[in-house]
């Protein structure tokens, strides 16, 4: 049965997160109902709707990849290139079996087509763990306009773990997502690493570049007025490296480096976004980049994504690599502990690139 509100209660901004966050329902629920006009919580400041109506109008293009190329120096050189001058690139070809992104994808809707209360049942008041989260929009406590996004949130701690907390209905196939893309990632990370002269992923690199991981199943519904919210506002990512797989809807968009346009990232079937995060432009002092960008809210269909976050060990110190500063380049980052960046990023609202200026020098 869809949840019913009348577009009376929608007008109260304390009935809105009543209905969105405290009961679960998630904007998914909102848009539901049947929602003619977005309420006013979700409306983004000016300046962010502006960004909407200017999105499509450039021919660049983030870099497509195809990682089957036999000659395999070719294939590191257009990796590291892409790191550095978009910091966002497609791989096609990658090895991980196609069936795995299909089940996965199907899985999240599975997910999202539960019913209210057992979603419910991993919201941040009732989930059983701290590494499962259901959630929405991305911290409502601390922004001023919400996002159209609702997400369940699978922080990797052991199989075992997973297997006692995750959904029923989408741990199988989120967990042999994640299984089957390692080769892959590692694989990513070792082009990038010898690149900066890091010889190999040794245990100390590997906790650095992928100590831990998170999975997140991200659902966008259909909005009412999708050029006055966003999807997900304008941010780099915190991790070393992400791994996108989206859906045929698209709507994701990445700022380029060079002209400072937004670039949209069509969806190539089979295929992989990958970017680089904001610990990884650390380590690599600022060689590789973590690029903003955002994901727009779509009128007519319903959108899902899902990341892997690759990360650095949450009690892992992150800074220029000894490797990379070596040579006598000057260290443009301080030192910092993992955990208390993240901490950083997510006690405020989207911001764009300011959360690395928290480790400027």
């Amino acid at each position: 049965m869809a949840p019913t509100l009348s577009t009376a209660q929608f007008g109260d901004p304390a009935q809105v997160t009543e209905f969105v966050v405290n009961k679960g329902n998630g904007v998914k629920g909102l848009s539901e109902t049947g929602i003619k006009a977005l309420p006013d919580q979700y409306i983004q400041p000016f300046e962010e709707r502006l960004i909407n109506k200017f999105v499509n109008e450039t021919d660049e293009a983030i870099p497509v990849i195809d990682m089957s190329n036999p000659d395999e120096s070719r294939v590191a050189e257009a990796i590291c290139d892409a790191a550095e001058k978009w910091g966002f690139f497609q791989v096609i070809n990658h090895g991980v079996p196609l069936e795995v992104l299909d089940n996965v994808k199907a899985a999240t809707h599975r997910f999202f087509n539960l019913p209210v209360e057992e979603k419910s049942k991993f919201t941040k008041e009732n989930s059983l763990s701290t590494n499962v989260r259901f959630g929405t929009s991305f911290s409502p406590r601390a922004e001023k306009a919400l996002e159209w996004k609702d997400y369940l949130s699978l922080f990797f701690v052991s199989e075992a773990e997973a297997t006692q907390f995750w959904p029923d209905v989408c741990r199988n196939e989120a967990l042999e997502y994640m299984n089957k893309s390692k080769k892959m990632v590692r694989k990513l990370l070792e082009y990038l690493g010898k690149n900066l002269n890091v010889k190999e992923l040794d245990e100390t690199k590997e906790s650095l570049f992928m100590g831990s991981i998170r999975v997140n199943l991200n659902y966008y519904p259909i909005c009412p007025n999708p050029d006055l919210t966003v999807g997900v506002g304008r941010h780099s990512d915190v991790s070393a490296l992400t791994i996108l797989l989206q859906d045929q809807i698209g709507g994701l968009h990445v700022r380029s480096l060079a002209s400072g346009n937004w670039v949209h990232v069509p969806p190539v079937p089979g295929s992989f976004v990958i970017n680089i995060g904001d610990a990884m432009q650390i380590m690599s002092n600022g060689r590789y980049k973590s690029v903003e960008h955002r994901v727009l809210a779509n009128g007519s269909n319903n959108r899902i994504s899902v990341p892997i976050f690759v990360n650095p060990k949450p009690e892992s110190v992150i800074g220029p690599l000894p490797e990379v500063t070596a040579n006598g380049e000057e260290p443009i980052y301080r030192n910092v502990v993992y955990s208390d960046y993240v901490r950083y990023f997510f006690k405020k609202a989207h911001d764009g690139k300011k959360t690395v200026d928290f480790a400027k020098i």
